[in-house]
């Protein structure tokens, strides 16, 4: 199987999960969404390729930011690898996610910002343009104060809603804006979700 390898801290205990089966002979190659996991699919020994080898992808393991319960829909960003995480999770048959139970919410952005990906130049026109959506983004930054860049080389900004009434409107009119790379709505791409909760494992499955 050509598997997706997420990014972020839950990620990291599946591709964790799926280091430790190839080791026990496990046939799968993967296609990792950030540098990072890239580099720790390395260190386990799990092989890697390219969507240019593989541009079908049969299963991507994520996790994410938040979960809207009625309709899996997902803010994704958190760590800075949306782009890729977003064209990793449209090229395969299924996307799992796999989160606790604290990203469960009623409606997207209740607890949570949009991550806005953006050029690097034109991110203060983005910012402008934001504003007009009834927010008030913040460019991410790093420890030191200095602009977080992204795997390729764009700034963030995250984007403080509130809750979302229409997601997939928003999602249009943030793409509609110049200089914008991605967003961190991820809207009906879910197959299932599976929630580690103080009860158990839930599944959510569309």
């Amino acid at each position: 199987m050509v598997v997706g390898l997420g990014s972020g801290s839950t990620a990291a205990f599946a591709v964790s999960a799926l280091g430790r089966r190839v080791a026990e002979g496990l046939r799968i190659v993967g296609i990792p969404t950030s540098e990072r996991t890239a580099a720790q699919a390395r260190t386990l020994k799990i092989p890697l390729t390219t969507l240019k080898e593989h541009p079908e992808i049969d299963i991507d393991i994520d996790g994410a930011d938040e979960v809207e319960k009625g309709t899996l829909n997902l803010i994704k960003g958190g760590g800075g690898a949306l782009l890729r995480e977003k064209i990793v999770a449209s090229a395969s048959k299924r996307f799992l996610v796999i989160v606790d139970e604290s990203k469960l919410v009623g409606r997207l952005g209740e607890k949570f910002a949009v991550p806005v990906e953006a050029a690097p130049f034109g991110w203060p026109v983005v910012a402008r343009a934001l504003r007009n959506l009834h927010c008030e983004p913040t460019l991410r930054l790093k420890p030191d104060g200095s602009e977080f860049l992204t795997d390729g080389g764009n700034c963030i900004l995250d984007c403080s809603f509130g809750p979302i009434a229409d997601p997939v409107a928003l999602g249009r009119e943030i793409d509609g804006i110049a200089g914008v790379v991605e967003h961190g709505l991820f809207l009906g791409m879910t197959s299932r979700v599976i929630v580690g909760a103080t009860t158990g494992v839930l599944q959510y499955s569309k």
